[in-house]
This record gives structure tokens, C-alpha cells and sequence, in this order.
């Protein structure tokens, strides 16, 4: 039998840790006004210089992982990677750096917070090589922030659903925020409805609890807003929460 030979990948590649900075850390690097930047600050474990804390933000909020693997070959790193370019000690603090990191814009998706700051502020900061790690600063370019179109309805969609014009809309949010009952709760919209108010609208913790299910409060609500209606002659309306999955 003829001895085994080596294949090119067990040539080409050699598995292992290898320190962030190699790739992480680049003092040289001049930001593009399309870079996302983000100013750390950053307390290393004891033994870990701030320049390997630095990249290790820079890499695991990025394209970075603990090991080398293989399938960094596959992809162009120089493009995609975040990348440590500056590092300046805080006045009067022991051991505490300020890092900053610049991440390409196409590490993102278009329009989603959630995603930005799930790798910017993710698991990173469970990352074993710093003691501590917080979010100073960030600057986010207007190529990226265009890509945020807002609410879908804007201030004139209300006015017309409303039926109100040259003059501020009137609402309140109902009190006691938690504790009523659907029926309850209804009533309270029914009597700043037919007050005077134009519309009135859920606190942001009031979503489906055992004292007042949504689909209940959803029920009284409306028929708040149908009796205020037919009383006052005019358009009243209601917000409700449905920010999670309660309905």
C-alpha cells in the first residue's frame, strides 16, 4: 500500500489561535465617510495589551473568531472586517482605553437596526478577553441612514384618518398604565373620547397580561371609539400595542 500523501488543504491550511491585532488592529487604516464608527471603551483582562482587546472588539463584532478556520479563504476579509485604527488611554482611568472601530457598510443590512446593533453591541461583550466593554459612541453615515425610511404612516396620514386639520392632535395615554381590566380600560378611552381628546393610545407595557388580554382590550377599545363617534359627530381613534406577539 503507498503511503498516504499530504492533500493540498492540509498544506495550505493550519488550524489555530492566532492574536486578533495580526489582522484586527490597523493604526493606518483612514476611515471612509461611509464606515459605520464606533468608540469603545475598553477594560482589558490583566496580561491582554489594549491594542489585542481592541481587535478582538474589532473582530468579534465583525467577520473574527476565536480560531482560525479555513473558510477565511473563501472570503475577501480585507472588505469586510471591522478594524481597530486608533486606541487612546482615559484620563484619569487605570487600564480603561477608548477604541475606536470602523465597520464597511455592506456588514449591514439596509434599513435594520436590529442587525446593526446585534454585531456592534452583540456577544461581544461576553468576550473572556476583556474585563469590561461599554458603547461610548457611534457615528452612523447618512449612506446608511437613508436606507431608514421611517414610520410608513407620517403626520399627514393621521391628520386624514382623523379628520383634523390646522391644529395639534390631542391624546393621552390611560392611567393607571397596568392594574385595569379590558372593560375598565375601555371605559377610561371612552370618557377622553367623548371629552374632547382626538385620540388616545396604549403605554409601551401594556401588551397582553393576565388582568387584560389584548384581544379583550382590543373589543372594548373599539367600542369606546364607536360610541364617542356617534355622541360627538366626530373621527376619534385609539393606538394600540402590538409591538410583540399578543395578538
Amino acid at each position: 500500500m503507498s503511503p498516504q500523501t499530504e492533500t493540498k488543504a492540509g498544506v495550505g491550511f493550519q488550524a489555530g489561535v492566532k492574536d486578533y491585532k495580526l489582522t484586527y488592529y490597523t493604526p493606518e487604516y483612514e476611515t471612509k465617510d461611509t464606515d459605520i464608527l464606533a468608540a469603545f471603551r475598553v477594560t482589558p483582562q490583566p496580561g491582554v495589551p489594549p491594542e489585542e482587546a481592541g481587535a478582538a472588539v474589532a473582530a468579534e463584532s465583525s467577520t473574527g473568531t476565536w480560531t482560525t478556520v479555513w473558510t477565511d479563504g473563501l472570503t475577501s476579509l480585507d472588505r469586510y472586517k471591522g478594524r481597530c485604527y486608533h486606541i487612546e488611554p482615559v484620563p484619569g482611568e487605570e487600564d480603561q482605553y477608548i477604541c475606536y472601530v470602523a465597520y464597511p457598510l455592506d456588514l449591514f443590512e439596509e434599513g435594520s437596526v436590529t442587525n446593526m446593533f446585534t454585531s456592534i453591541v452583540g456577544n461581544v461583550f461576553g468576550f473572556k478577553a476583556l474585563r469590561a466593554l461599554r458603547l461610548e459612541d457611534l457615528r452612523i453615515p447618512p449612506a446608511y441612514a437613508k436606507t431608514f425610511h421611517g414610520p410608513p404612516h407620517g403626520i399627514q396620514v393621521e391628520r386624514d384618518k382623523l379628520n383634523k386639520y390646522g391644529r395639534p392632535l390631542l391624546g393621552c395615554t390611560i392611567k393607571p398604565k397596568l392594574g385595569l381590566s379590558a372593560k375598565n380600560y375601555g371605559r377610561a378611552c371612552y370618557e377622553c373620547l367623548r371629552g374632547g381628546l382626538d385620540f388616545t393610545k396604549d403605554d409601551e407595557n401594556v401588551n397582553s397580561q393576565p388582568f387584560m388580554r389584548w384581544r379583550d382590550r382590543f373589543v372594548f377599545v373599539a367600542e369606546a371609539i364607536y360610541k364617542a363617534q356617534a355622541e360627538t359627530g366626530e373621527i376619534k381613534g385609539h393606538y394600540l400595542n402590538a409591538t410583540a406577539g399578543t395578538c
